[in-house]
């Protein structure tokens, strides 16, 4: 099967430039490269699609390109931005690109790592307006959408630039590194093609060997935005979206989304997606599809450490006896729930209200009549008693359970 081929029936295309040059590429064994310029120190579930794509182009052939937008970031891309960005400071732009590139090599150690800020800074202003500026016509440029969307509101020149620096990346891996081709995500078409349009200008239509390719967009089909939970990013790295909150926020994808996702995110084969599919429909309740695609999505993020992990934790929350789990997984738990300093001194019908467990006295009263409140694992009987009558687990959580599986988290100060 070809690249395009395994892409086509993941419903993976969206854009190519030359089909024929995207498939002599895969024959010869060049490299594919994906840009991410480093707007944090590490990256979220919204960059999956295009490292996961990564890593099927890898499978399929060819040789991985990470490329650290370490000068890029300088600059920001503009594309179908509504404004402008807020500059980093170069000092920010370092720390995050070591953030991502030590976050990328657990998730796809074969990579090969590279940064166009080892190319872009020592270019001078004179050597970007005769070397590349000459060969980009101005009317070129704003016919791009991504341009020309944000000519009426404002675009500085400083992101005007941005498209004609990613085409130099394109030209200098094409160059350096025997990479013939460049792929993102539909909305880097315009900057793609721009790469593949100069490395034409560079040597000639009929000399060059480069393609561009895109994929679609990964949208959810109630409309919402992907990539985002109701505590905002869900974060790659586990310091910031622990390995249980990312393994949750898989697992509680709708019905609707799973088969796209499952395509477009996981190396499960056709073959296989179809028969998960057809079982779950089968038993829904079972969530066969969304626990399949968190564990599949779990373990290429996190390592099969990191889904060990999470399904401890899962279960542990699922059986009640979260209290049992060793220091490291009760930290994490403790960090995936709603959670507050409360003084030892509060009782403990306060400290549940305190804590969001109840929003009133009346309505604390009646879940302690109903025994439907613990405080690590222990039945709340006396709203008077004071906090500080409840021993923390390793001497700092106190986990508040109310029914059977909402929990909260108090630290007693």
């Amino acid at each position: 099967m070809t690249i395009i081929e395994e892409l086509n029936w993941r419903g993976l295309v969206k854009q190519i430039t030359n089909e024929e040059k995207l498939i002599e590429a895969q024959k010869s064994g060049s490299a594919v490269y994906c840009g991410f310029d480093p707007t944090a120190d590490s990256l979220h579930v919204g960059h999956l699609m295009m490292i996961v794509t990564l890593e099927r182009f890898g499978r399929q052939g060819f040789k991985p390109i990470f490329l650290m937008g370490g000068g890029t970031g300088m600059i920001g891309d503009p594309s179908f931005k509504a404004g402008e960005r807020q500059l980093q400071t170069i000092e920010q732009i370092d720390e995050n690109v070591k953030g991502i590139m030590s976050q990328m090599v657990k998730i796809i150690p074969n990579v090969t790592f590279a940064n166009n800020a080892d190319w872009l800074k020592k270019m001078t202003l004179i050597e970007f307006l005769r070397d590349v500026g000459k060969d980009f016509n101005l009317s070129y440029l704003l016919a791009k959408e991504s341009i020309k969307t944000r000519i009426e509101t404002g675009l500085s020149i400083t992101e005007f630039s941005y498209t004609m620096l990613q085409a130099y990346d394109f030209w200098n891996l094409y160059s350096e590194m025997d990479c013939k081709v460049q792929i993102g995500g539909s909305d880097q078409w315009g900057n793609i093609t721009s790469g593949t349009d100069y490395i034409n200008s560079k040597i000639g239509q009929a000399n060059s060997k480069a393609a561009g390719f895109t994929i679609p967009l990964l949208t959810k089909s109630d409309g919402n935005k992907f990539g985002k939970s109701e505590s905002g990013a869900v974060w790659l790295d586990p310091s910031k979206t622990s390995e249980y909150e990312f393994y949750q926020f898989w697992l509680n994808q709708d019905d609707a989304d799973c088969e796209k996702m499952l395509k477009f995110l996981t190396f499960l084969e056709q073959n296989e997606i179809e028969a998960l599919l057809n079982e779950h429909k089968k038993e829904p309740f079972k969530r066969m599809a969304q626990k399949r695609l968190a564990e599949e999505i779990t373990t290429f993020v996190h390592g099969t450490d990191g889904l060990e992990k999470a399904l401890k934790i899962t279960e542990a929350f699922f059986e009640g006896k979260v209290t049992e789990l060793d220091q490291e997984l009760l930290t994490i738990a403790f960090s995936a729930i709603p959670s507050k300093e409360i003084s030892k001194d509060s009782t403990l019908i306060d400290a549940i209200i305190e804590v969001g467990a109840a929003s009133s006295k009346r309505e604390a009263r009646e879940f302690i009549v109903a025994k439907a409140i613990t405080l690590n694992d222990i039945v709340l009987e006396n709203e008077n008693d004071l906090l500080d009558s409840i021993n923390p687990v390793h001497n700092k959580f106190i986990f508040v359970k109310k029914g059977k599986k909402k929990y909260f988290g108090i630290i007693q100060k």
